[in-house]
Order: C-alpha cells, then sequence, then structure tokens
C-alpha cells in the first residue's frame, strides 16, 4: 500500500552542517527579504500587510521562477512559527488555503549549527493528486533546491 503515490509522504527535508552559532544561521533564515541571496527559485520576497519582520502571523511575499526558468509570479506566505534560534516556518498560500508550508529548524551540533530546512505539502484532496502525478519530480527539485540554498548559506557564514 505505501507504493501508492498518493499515500506517500507529502514531504522532504535536507540539512547541512555550517561552523556558525544558531543566532548566525537564524540571522539568515529569518530575515525574509535576503532569500534572493541564497535559493535558485525564491529570487526576492517582501514584507506585507504591515509586517516588517519575522514573528508569528506576519505576512511577506516571495517573487518566484519555477525551477528557475519560469513561470514567473509572487506567492503569499504567513509566519506559522517562529522561535529564534530554533525554527522558522511559514505557510505559502491564501488565508483560505494553504498549499504548503517551509521551514527550517536549527540544531546546536558540536561547534556549530545542524540547519535543516524542509517542506511539507498540506493533505488535501487537490495537493495529493498534485503529489501522486508531479511528487517525485517536483520532490527531487526542492531537494536539490534546499540543498543550494543552504550550502550558500554555509558558504556566507563560513566563508
Amino acid at each position: 500500500m505505501s507504493r501508492l503515490p498518493f499515500l506517500k509522504p507529502l514531504t522532504r527535508e535536507v540539512s547541512v552542517h555550517v561552523d556558525a552559532p544558531p543566532s548566525a544561521l537564524w540571522a539568515l533564515v529569518s530575515d525574509v527579504t535576503r532569500i534572493g541571496e541564497f535559493s535558485p527559485e525564491t529570487f526576492e520576497a517582501a514584507w506585507t500587510r504591515g509586517s516588517t519582520g519575522p514573528e508569528v502571523g506576519a505576512y511577506f511575499k516571495g517573487h518566484v521562477k519555477r525551477n528557475g526558468v519560469g513561470p514567473t509570479y509572487w506567492s503569499p506566505c504567513r509566519v506559522t512559527r517562529c522561535v529564534p534560534d530554533e525554527v522558522f516556518e511559514f505557510s505559502v498560500g491564501t488565508k483560505e488555503m494553504t498549499l504548503n508550508n517551509w521551514g527550517y529548524r536549527l540544531e546546536p551540533d558540536g561547534d556549530g549549527t545542524r540547519i535543516t530546512e524542509y517542506f511539507r505539502i498540506e493533505p488535501s484532496l487537490v495537493m495529493r493528486a498534485y503529489w501522486a502525478v508531479l511528487g517525485p519530480l517536483r520532490g527531487r527539485t526542492n531537494e536539490h533546491g534546499m540543498r543550494t540554498t543552504l550550502e550558500r548559506m554555509k558558504a556566507v557564514l563560513e566563508g
């Protein structure tokens, strides 16, 4: 039964060790205006609806170039978890319908930090159908993008 695509987990994650304290990584992941420096798909973001920084309930929008080539569109986002130096998570979609969730977990790891970027598709019927058809391809694309994002952050902090 677990081989059925609509029953497979709708989530993936990638982790990297960075020789920097959690606070240094927190400064990067929680400042959405810097995402364009790191992400291969989201090339800019801005706080919206009066939000000015990371806190639960804050809104921002991300300017995305799908797969790095297009189409290009703005994605509305809302911060759903925000614990300094530990976790930053946000939902993508509208108030009426969340499509997916993205986040970063920060864990002390020796003299540095283990940073994990993850996404979780909402288990609605529409998103399950999407994942059943495009999940394998999109999952690989997202994993590559997350690894690229984390490696770019690592380069900034260790560079």
